[in-house]
């Protein structure tokens, strides 16, 4: 019997190979107690079926599966996390999914040939994935399927700075009075310069782009001058003949009015976020983010006479939100006539201020809040085409995204699926070449901009240079 040791503590004594890393990761997340113990397990084989046989001290459970192995590499892992689960009773209702994207799971299974109804067995009886976060999964990957499209990349570029730093906040943001601030000026002279070489590089290369997304941080936070000058070197320097999508996050009303509103539509952006979060002004207000509903009616009325596909985004959970709070924001959302609405558990990130100030999330009935959340959608005509899910957040919930009938954005399901190669500029952007390594697999490699705008001005050229030469490589492949 083979001896797998987590935090210095052996819990599992097996007669098969154990990825010691993941069961690891899976107990700290949704059974600590479980490293407490020492367990034994041992696998068997009958006829088409596979038991995994638990054991701790006196106490024992069996647990068995039809045998995937021709196709499902870890399968002997994954029953014993569910084994695991089974023997100190926990019943959640994404079973033994700890992933950020369990999509990818569902797909990966069709590339192998499953059937939609042979996935639902797999889930459920090998997951323990409860029904209707299956019935949610294979909704959004029908819808995701009507969009993936490796033929193309998508372009995404970085503006990190904010107003103010929100409390929850844990993306490249820094605030124009600060040290980073001070460098606002050559950021966007910078920008302007990795722009240009991108365009010459693309029409090297005939590199066709399907969607550009231009987030951050808030990149409305550019004065109306900075905002016109990225929008017209992009027009300029980038084949716009197969963009589908263009986007600029918008989402705090305070760096918005009617001129920036009316330069994004001179230049062909055609989706926006104006994001309330929650409508509890008081709330916000202690979250460090300024938010006024007169303006946010103001700002979302004149933008959808510009006939913007406008994005929504709420988060669930906030501090100091009570239940009653949060079903008064969805009745509010109710007046508004929104394209996309995206659902946001609160998840706290290590970088940022609430994770540091060691907060702990507030109860809530989520089961009274997600039947309001379906509720809504109902009524507004918005399914769900994508989701995903974040560690440490409430319940381990999801984030699920809903839109009107043919308004989904192309850029969040390729991101979230990560299917489509990224080509990433500016501060914090993140580029991704995505290869097909067969079975429903991909290899991603990476190259990531400096967040820090300072930094980000000082090596762009050099890492420039570096998503040049991969870039390179993979169109030669």
């Amino acid at each position: 019997m083979e001896k797998y040791v987590i935090g210095g503590k052996k819990i599992v004594e097996g007669n098969f190979e154990i990825n010691e890393s993941s069961l690891q990761e899976f107990c700290r997340i949704l059974l600590p107690e479980a490293l407490l113990n020492e367990h034994k397990a041992l696998i068997k084989y009958e006829e088409d079926k596979i038991v995994l046989d638990l054991k701790k001290d006196k106490e024992s459970i069996s647990f068995q599966c039809i045998s995937y192995e021709d196709k499902i590499y870890d399968q002997k892992l994954v029953m014993l996390k569910s084994a695991l689960l089974k023997f100190y009773n926990k019943d959640y209702k994404w079973g033994g999914m700890i992933g950020v994207r369990p999509t990818k799971i569902v797909r990966r299974f069709l590339e192998q040939g499953y059937t939609y109804e042979e996935i639902r067995i797999i889930l459920k009886n090998l997951y323990l994935v409860k029904d209707e976060k299956i019935q949610l999964l294979e909704t959004i990957v029908k819808k995701e399927l009507e969009y993936l499209n490796r033929k193309y990349i998508n372009l995404y570029l970085g503006i990190p700075y904010c107003p103010s730093k929100c409390k929850y906040c844990s993306f490249a943001s820094y605030e124009l009075k600060g040290k980073q601030g001070e460098a606002y000026n050559k950021f966007v002279e910078t920008l302007l310069e990795e722009i240009k070489l991108t365009g010459d590089f693309f029409k090297e290369k005939n590199i066709p782009i399907e969607s550009i997304y231009i987030g951050g941080g808030t990149p409305t936070i550019l004065n109306e001058n900075d905002l016109e000058l990225i929008l017209k070197e992009l027009t300029n320097n980038i084949n716009m003949d197969n963009i589908k999508e263009f986007t600029v996050e918008a989402g705090r009303i305070d760096t918005l009015n009617l001129k920036k509103l009316e330069i994004m539509k001179r230049y062909a952006v055609d989706r926006i976020s104006i994001n309330p979060q929650t409508f509890n002004e008081e709330v916000l207000k202690d979250l460090n983010r300024f938010f006024d509903s007169n303006l946010f009616d103001y700002i979302f009325s004149e933008a959808k006479k510009m006939d913007f596909i406008i994005n929504m985004d709420l988060i669930i959970g906030l501090p100091n939100e009570r239940t009653e709070d949060i079903l008064k924001t969805l009745d509010k959302v109710e007046n508004y006539s929104m394209d996309n609405l995206t659902i946001h558990v609160l998840a706290l990130k290590k970088a940022s201020t609430l994770f540091k100030s060691d907060y702990e999330h507030n109860f809530i009935n989520y089961e009274l809040i997600n039947n309001k959340i379906s509720e809504l959608t109902k009524k507004k005509g918005l399914y769900p085409y994508y989701m995903y899910r974040q560690k440490n957040s409430l319940d381990w919930g999801e984030n699920v995204a809903y839109a009107i009938l043919g308004k989904e954005s192309i850029f969040n399901i390729e991101m979230i699926e990560e299917n489509q190669s990224t080509f990433a500029l500016g501060g914090g952007g993140i580029s991704k070449i995505i290869k097909d390594i067969g079975e429903g697999r991909d290899s991603i490699e990476r190259i990531i901009n400096p967040k820090e705008p300072i930094a980000y001005i000082n090596i762009m050229e050099e890492r420039f240079k570096k998503k040049v030469e991969v870039f390179s490589k993979w169109i030669a492949e």
